[in-house]
């Protein structure tokens, strides 16, 4: 058996692919590595850049977009490793940080997830733990209460901004950008939930390990830089509300009707105040006034998909 299996999804980041799958190579030597890449129908050649660069690779080709929890989920019915990573194709690995990892779960038994410290392109800390999602940090999240005391555990504790990143911790969540699994943990609490199709299975899977009482753990001596928004960028709207939608549906699975209702007045206020705030920025800054008209747009088609889907719930 060997030590892990690297599981990627892609679809259309072909480049970054072949980022990610060389730091992989080049960073892990100390290990005992399969690759398994997951391809949702790329149409840039992703596949044969694969099979021509990387022959050792596992290539499986789906014939159709099946979504990032199912794709995956079919890469970990092909591990054989000890340990799963998920990997996202937009993520280059640091030195040594799959083999840190691994030596800190081996060291650790409860913990069924771990992640390693996540850098943005330019080295500079990109937040990768939170809290779990509840109505007081999304209403301060909707208010700007978490802009204004960012540092602040009660106003900003979602996404723990102060917290530095920099010690061993048990966390809530971890940032589906890069997770380690181990095997028993995965066996015993079962597979990303396929229902989620591009969002939200990091916050239900997390919630899952913990239900079932293993740790989530962040390691800040393993790095890796993540790119972000490899697949998204082409459509961001779209993918906006494909976020939208995967929170609705955790909440939907793991809340009361209460709350869910709850939650979504929340984000109806929240996409309301900020429909206000860019109108008047559009009119008041007209040097940046397709960068503002962007974020109207958006916020204005998530509020008419939030009143839609209200409407075919109540029918």
């Amino acid at each position: 058996m060997v030590d892990v299996s690297v599981i990627i999804v892609n679809r259309n980041t072909k480049k970054k692919l072949y980022d990610c799958l060389k730091s992989i190579f080049e960073q892990s030597s100390n290990c005992s590595i399969e690759v398994i890449v997951v391809d949702n129908a790329s149409q840039d050649d992703s596949q044969f850049m694969v099979k021509n660069e990387f022959p050792i690779i596992t290539l499986i080709e789906n014939s159709q977009n099946l979504g990032f929890a199912r794709a995956n989920n079919i890469g970990i019915k092909a591990a054989s490793g000890r340990y799963v990573a998920l990997v996202n194709s937009d993520v280059v690995v640091l030195k040594d940080c799959i083999e840190k990892l691994i030596s800190s779960m081996d060291e650790n038994s409860d913990v069924g997830i771990a992640g390693p410290k996540i850098l943005n392109a330019d080295n500079s800390l990109q937040p990768s733990c939170g809290r779990f999602p509840s109505l007081w940090n999304n209403f301060c999240q909707a208010v700007g209460l978490e802009i204004v005391f960012p540092m602040s555990s009660f106003f900003g504790d979602w996404t723990m901004k102060y917290w530095a990143h920099d010690s061993l911790r048990r966390v809530d969540v971890l940032n589906g950008c890069f997770w380690m699994v181990r095997r028993k943990a995965l066996e015993e609490v079962g597979l990303l939930d396929e229902r989620f199709f591009m969002y939200g299975e990091d916050l239900d899977w997390c919630r899952r390990f913990h239900d079932a009482g293993w740790d989530v753990c962040f390691y800040p001596d393993a790095q890796a830089i993540h790119y972000g928004g490899a697949s998204s960028a082409t459509a961001p709207i779209r993918f906006y509300l494909e976020m939208q939608r995967a929170d609705l549906q955790y909440w939907e699975k793991h809340h009361g009707r209460l709350k869910q209702v709850c939650y979504g007045l929340i984000i109806l206020l929240r996409h309301l105040i900020r429909v206000v705030l860019f109108a008047i920025i559009y009119l008041v800054h007209p040097q940046s006034r397709s960068r503002t008209r962007f974020k109207l747009r958006r916020s204005i088609a998530c509020i008419q998909w939030l009143l839609r889907l209200r409407t075919i719930e109540s029918e």
